[in-house]
């Protein structure tokens, strides 16, 4: 199984990008398909999550309202768009596939990991 997480980059406060997730090697069907950020000297943090069916999502609350996670599945790919861009968004960001979301959290980690692609966010 391949991650590939791809359109970090460095923006202004403000702007919007788009996190896009090639995904390879097996059948993704009712699979959890998450977003994950990490800044140096934090753990890795959610950020959000999707069935793949795109049945139901869920968002950390300090991205709800202005991030959005989707999937093409004829495409096998995963994105998060990313509006009103702030420096505290400033992170690796992670693709990931697997795990068990219930209760407002991950009850069992993601399998699968992406490499992960910079954001960075200035004032």
């Amino acid at each position: 199984v391949q991650l590939q997480a791809s359109g970090g980059g460095l923006v202004q406060a403000g702007d919007s990008l788009r996190l896009s997730c090639a995904a390879s090697g097996r059948t993704f069907s009712n699979v959890n398909m998450g977003w994950f950020r990490q800044t140096p000297g934090k753990g890795r943090e959610f950020v959000a999550t999707i069935t793949w069916s795109g049945t139901g999502t869920y968002y950390a609350d300090s991205v709800k309202g202005r991030f959005t996670i989707s999937t093409d599945n004829a495409k096998n790919m995963v994105y998060l768009q990313m509006n009103s861009l702030n420096p505290e968004d400033t992170a690796v960001y992670y693709c990931a596939a697997g795990g068990y979301y219930a209760g407002g959290r991950y009850r069992t980690s993601p399998t699968y990991w992406g490499q992960g692609t910079l954001v960075t966010v200035s004032s």
